[in-house]
């Protein structure tokens, strides 16, 4: 990782606000969203989890112990116009205590929903889910409207991309998603990184979809970061494309 002053340096010197783009940061308390309020952030995510056991570990807090650490910090990004997404971790099942019941899912969404999140994230978190389990999930949610949630699909198991078309199908329009398939997460071991950004763009422009994205700028980004950090191209359409 890198540590906070240098982060703040680089945030100063490389991040420029272009029209229609977010600059998000994570947030897991209120120290960390008085230190986003210093550099003119307009969004901030909080996270937490559909399981209990994950969210001990992750944030070290049982889910209703983080709602309550969220409050004050949503209370005050609201007061200075800060919009505030919302992020549910293990949504389709969890590293320590397995399956995660759909039922926890919708009252954790529902409840960040009612602080105040502008938008709640389904994260499958391990990859484990399959467009069976996203359809039970969905269905559970269904008293939320679905301009209100967004699909986060990790690819552990090769499921991201019938997932996130699962979701197209049944009415999300949302999808998170990483250049190159970077990511992954300290505390769910053997968890790959989110669904590609390439291979995202490249189902969503095969479905018809406008993403106003140039595909082939992500493509060479994606090649660029790869090699930089030694890895593999976690995007099978940037390999396919640039053999």
């Amino acid at each position: 990782g890198i540590n906070a002053e240098y982060g703040k340096q680089w945030y100063q010197r490389r991040v420029r606000g272009l029209p229609g783009v977010s600059y998000p940061v994570l947030v897991p308390n209120m120290k960390g969203l008085i230190g986003a309020l210093e550099h003119n952030i307009t969004e901030i995510g909080i996270f937490t989890a559909a399981s209990e056991a994950f969210c001990k570990k992750n944030i070290n807090c049982s889910i209703e112990e983080s709602f309550e650490r969220f409050s004050p910090t949503i209370k005050l990004a609201k007061e200075r116009g800060v919009a505030v997404r919302g992020y549910v971790s293990c949504v389709a099942g969890c590293p320590y205590q397995g399956a995660v019941d759909t039922k926890t899912v919708a009252m954790v969404s529902e409840k960040l929903l009612e602080m105040g999140c502008f938008e709640v994230s389904l994260g499958d978190t391990i990859g484990v889910g399959t467009p069976t389990k996203i359809k039970e999930i969905l269905a559970e949610l269904s008293g939320i409207p679905f301009t209100s949630l967004a699909l986060h699909c990790h690819d552990t198991y090769g499921q991201a991309l019938a997932n996130i078309s699962t979701g197209l199908d049944l009415g999300i329009r949302v999808f998170d998603s990483s250049v190159s398939g970077l990511g992954g997460c300290p505390y769910a071991q053997g968890a790959s990184g989110n669904v590609a950004t390439e291979d995202l763009l490249y189902l969503l422009e095969g479905a018809g979809a406008h993403t106003g994205i140039d595909l082939d700028k992500v493509i060479e980004t994606g090649v660029f970061i790869s090699d930089f950090l030694g890895r593999v191209n976690g995007s099978k359409v940037a390999l396919a494309k640039c053999k």
